[in-house]
């Protein structure tokens, strides 16, 4: 069995054929699907599809960096009362994106602490984006170490000085998704230092496609390319890579193995 711990099959590039890409996720061992929220635009989408496939999917609710405005304050606001009033297993979402636009960088930081906080709150592990921005990220969390912490670094692409500083924040795993495959990437080389038990596997479908589907849409079937190209690396067999990070993904968003 495998867990894509972070997908986002509810937005339009899967309207077209959204069952057909269930069926081929199963049929390649898919069997648990996260699905993180990007904004407010996104929740009757992502909420239709945890209820067209309850048996796979779970959710994140939150608010993602790059939608974060000058009014902030009201977008929280909702998501705060939909993570109140729904059935979530993380706030997500959620981080520091400085890659695209640095216009609201100080309203990033604060909507990123603020939804840390709320998921401390709830009990909730969270779901980072980090691009372009781990140390401001890694000064919120640790300002916040106290409220003892968890979640995930969403395709995590940090050096082996951001992992050590990532594993002294708190209880943080690591998403490995198909940018692992593509020839430069130097993520490969830390694979090793990452601890067996916080390694996750993701797609972020649409995006991010692995080696041999790059530049198409991605989607939690390709996972398993991923995850044989993990096993390879760690020269351990894909098998045990797969029920590791399984294991490891229940443990995280706290739900039954089966």
């Amino acid at each position: 069995m495998i867990f894509d711990t972070h997908t986002h099959i509810y937005l339009p590039e899967f309207d077209a054929d959204r069952a057909d890409v269930v069926q081929r996720a199963r049929e390649n061992g898919v069997t648990r699907l996260m699905l993180p929220n990007v904004d407010l635009d996104t929740v009757d989408a992502l909420h239709q599809t945890l209820r067209e496939y309850p048996d796979m999917c779970i959710a994140a609710m939150g608010l993602h960096p790059t939608s974060v405005t000058g009014h902030y304050a009201d977008d929280l606001e909702r998501i705060a009362a939909l993570l109140e009033e729904g059935s979530y297993h993380a706030v997500g979402e959620i981080g520091i994106d400085l890659y695209w636009d640095r216009t609201f960088e100080n309203e990033q930081i604060i909507v990123f602490e603020e939804q840390v906080r709320l998921a401390a709150r709830l009990g909730h592990p969270i779901i980072i984006h980090c691009r372009e921005a781990f140390e401001p990220i890694a000064t919120v969390l640790r300002r916040l170490s106290h409220l003892g912490l968890r979640g995930v670094f969403h395709s995590f692409s940090g050096d082996a000085e951001c992992l050590s500083t990532a594993l002294s924040l708190g209880d943080f795993y690591f998403g490995i998704n198909g940018t692992v495959t593509f020839k430069k990437n130097r993520l490969r080389e830390l694979l090793p230092a990452i601890p067996a038990d916080r390694l996750l596997l993701e797609t972020d479908a649409p995006y991010l496609a692995p080696i041999p589907y790059r530049g198409k849409r991605n989607e939690p079937s390709f996972l398993k390319q991923t995850a044989a190209f993990v096993a390879a690396e760690l020269h351990r067999d894909t098998a045990e890579i797969e029920a590791q990070t399984y294991e490891n993904a229940c443990r995280l968003f706290d739900i039954d193995r089966a």
